[in-house]
């Protein structure tokens, strides 16, 4: 790099009109430059080079043959130089991108439909769905993830984090459950029975878990599995309770089997999110990957993040409500 450094590459465009026109004012007009801006820059190009480039004669300008060898150098650089400044564009039909995501199994309630819509809009580009593990996040600062999906009350800092939707909890039950017969399950009756733990982090359910943990009402845990799609499959002629994200337990909600009912009101959503790293943040074809998850949860009716929450001062009054019944639970066992 030691000849790059020396050189003004500003001289570039004065230095290739120079070159083209052989005539300072005609380059000067070409280069939008005044004509001794131009003369300028013929004297600082020819102390660059060692060599006058141009020479007069009785007809006109000509070329040394050092400017010959340069005018045919730029000829293949200068277009070279201007694609590698121009601003960058993706155009997913032309594109063979390789796309790298990641995501709990409930991502399954919308990532067939983004499959669906990458291969019509990118047929040439190819999708590798990874599975979720608790260094998930390692990969993605090691570029080894480019987009992940997964719930969370707390977005990872370092990292972009956007609220995808949110999906309220039910319980599946065995249709002769004892609590089966109930509209809605009371938190006291949810606390009391034994459950189905979809292990997310640490062997917790942590969109649950950490909540209960923090206000001292732990589950009972009888039986922990990796999935959500094994947990309504274990419920039937049993007294375990799974608890649930609404679009998983519909999933079941024909089977004569099981029944579901909403999960107590101080438990909140599940909030579903997707999080990348910064430096995906302006990559065209990140950005087009990232709007295209928006438009297949649009289509499918998922709400976004401007979805209703509850006011500031009911969420307080629930966890106050917690709280107390904690207290109560935490009393009781003692």
């Amino acid at each position: 790099m030691a000849h790059i450094e020396r050189v003004d590459l500003n001289l570039l465009g004065p230095l290739a009109a120079l070159l083209a026109e052989r005539h300072v004012s005609h380059a000067a007009e070409v280069a939008g430059m005044s004509q001794p801006a131009m003369s300028r820059a013929l004297q600082r190009l020819r102390d660059t080079f060692g060599d006058e480039l141009l020479v007069r004669t009785p007809t006109g300008y000509q070329l040394t043959p050092r400017a010959e060898r340069i005018q045919r150098q730029l000829g293949a650089t200068l277009p070279r130089l201007e694609t590698l400044f121009a601003p960058e564009r993706f155009d997913p039909a032309d594109a063979a991108e390789a796309f790298r995501i990641a995501g709990t199994d409930y991502a399954s309630a919308f990532v067939p439909g983004l499959f669906q819509r990458v291969f019509r809009d990118s047929p040439r580009s190819t999708l590798h769905f990874g599975r979720w593990h608790d260094r998930v996040f390692d990969d993605i600062e090691r570029g080894l993830v480019d987009l992940l999906f997964y719930a969370t009350t707390k977005p990872v800092p370092g990292l972009r984090t956007e609220h995808l939707f949110d999906d309220p909890f039910v319980c599946v039950m065995s249709r002769d459950h004892p609590l089966a017969d109930r509209s809605r399950l009371a938190l006291d009756d949810y606390l009391e029975s034994t459950h189905v733990i979809v292990a997310t982090v640490g062997g917790r359910q942590t969109a649950i878990d950490d909540l209960l943990v923090q206000l001292r009402t732990p589950r009972r845990a009888g039986l922990t599995v990796p999935y959500h799609s094994l947990a309504p499959l274990a419920v039937p002629g049993t007294r375990l309770i799974a608890t649930l994200p609404h679009r998983i337990a519909a999933e079941h909600a024909s089977d004569p089997a099981l029944r579901t009912l909403p999960a107590p009101q101080e438990i909140p959503p599940l909030r579903y999110h997707m999080t990348w790293h910064p430096r995906l943040d302006d990559d065209p074809a990140q950005r087009w990957l990232r709007d295209t998850v928006r438009g297949v949860l649009a289509e499918a009716g998922m709400p976004g993040p401007r979805g209703r929450r509850l006011p500031q001062h009911r969420r307080d009054r629930c966890l106050v409500v917690l709280r107390h019944r904690g207290d109560q639970q935490h009393h009781r066992r003692r």
